[in-house]
């Protein structure tokens, strides 16, 4: 039963793997040094154009909710396409069934005009 398993225990040892070279290369490569405009509140280097309690637009919210659903949909279809042989029909076609309610999903904040800015 173990052995079904061993595709994704080598995928997530790769992926931890890399990530701590990364991690490990971005502190030999990057610079440390501190000066007062990087250790200040506003990271930016300039101080803020307006007060900082203004309201969002909506848009940005629906961007991050669009970016989640796309984020589980590959999540989700990673383990799917592993198995897609041992599954059958209804494995089939219920993944295109939470495919559809992604879409569905996708439309929503098109509608809402999360994609178009002004």
């Amino acid at each position: 039963m173990l052995v079904e398993y061993l595709g994704l225990f080598i995928y997530l040892i790769f992926a931890l793997i890399l990530s701590c070279i990364l991690v490990f290369a971005s502190m030999l490569i990057v610079s440390r040094t501190t000066d007062i405009e990087k250790i200040s509140a506003y990271e930016c280097g300039f101080h803020p154009f307006e007060d900082t309690r203004n309201k969002f637009d909506v848009r940005f919210y629906l961007v991050a909710i669009l970016f989640i659903i796309f984020d589980l949909e590959i999540t989700f279809l990673f383990p799917w396409s592993l198995n897609i042989n041992l599954l059958g029909l209804g494995g089939f076609f219920s993944v295109f069934l939470f495919l559809y309610i992604l879409l569905i999903g996708f439309f929503y904040e098109w509608k809402k005009g999360a994609l178009e800015w002004e």
